[in-house]
């Protein structure tokens, strides 16, 4: 396996399992230095344990990513353990599924504090670091931020202003070393819907026109498509949204 990230360091938050885990394998594979954030305690301890144990450098955080100092200070944590940052891929995600009329605030709070708002202030802080590394930013945005889908209005909110300031963000620094990226994927088999509750009397038909003809891909499968994003293979790449959607997005 090609060491291409040997002496960079990758923060990734929604790192204890799912998507965020499978990319972190695959940065440590490739040489990475980790620095894991997540709200799971346990899971994410686990995935650090499994990381240390094959030799790559690997610290993590627990954090309620839904604050802004949290955000902060994870950055602020990972530079202080390795003392630079080349990677910033912002992963967690949260999501519900109901109709517009049953959204409760909450629901709406939850999902734009992790989904938008905590990307924004991981970038804001992990950006003076970058512009010293010429490092990159990935964010995970979805499907749901190009085409409309029913009962997931807050998710698909949230995901296409997460696309939006990729794309701004990436106008402000074009003159500048970094790159500023996101990848969309569509439904992949994860467990970012594991204790969400669907109500029964959904109509089925308007869901089956955003899932796609295709089997969900495996997490890691995305997961690659991250890694090479923040590669320097990927230098040409920048304030692009890379699809991984099985064709959902093609028509």
């Amino acid at each position: 396996m090609e060491k291409d990230f040997d002496g960079k360091v990758v923060l990734i938050t929604g790192s204890a399992r799912g998507l965020g885990a499978e990319t972190a394998r695959i940065f440590a594979s490739r040489g990475a230095s980790l620095f894991l954030v997540d709200v799971l305690a346990d899971r994410l301890e686990q995935t650090r344990a499994e990381l240390a144990a094959t030799g790559a450098p690997c610290q993590a955080m627990v954090a309620d990513i839904s604050q802004r100092a949290n955000c902060q200070a994870a950055v602020a944590a990972a530079v202080k353990a390795y003392g630079r940052l080349d990677v910033l891929c912002n992963v967690a995600a949260a999501l519900r599924f109901g109709r517009v009329t049953d959204v409760p605030e909450a629901d709406w709070s939850i999902i734009m504090a992790v989904n938008l708002s905590a990307p924004f202030w991981f970038s804001q802080a992990a950006i003076p670091h970058l512009l010293e590394t010429n490092g990159n930013i990935v964010n995970v945005a979805s499907q749901a931020a190009q085409i409309g889908c029913a009962y997931i209005v807050p998710y698909s909110a949230s995901k296409g202003g997460l696309l939006m300031m990729t794309k701004s963000m990436a106008m402000e620094y074009m003159k500048a070393g970094i790159r500023i990226n996101a990848v969309a994927p569509g439904t992949m088999k994860t467990e970012i819907g594991e204790g969400v509750h669907r109500p029964d009397d959904l109509d089925v038909e308007l869901m089956v026109r955003y899932s796609g003809v295709r089997p969900p891909s495996e997490a890691k499968e995305v997961a690659e498509l991250i890694v090479f994003t923040a590669s320097d293979r990927a230098s040409a790449i920048h304030g692009a949204c890379l699809s991984a959607d099985g064709g959902v997005t093609a028509g």
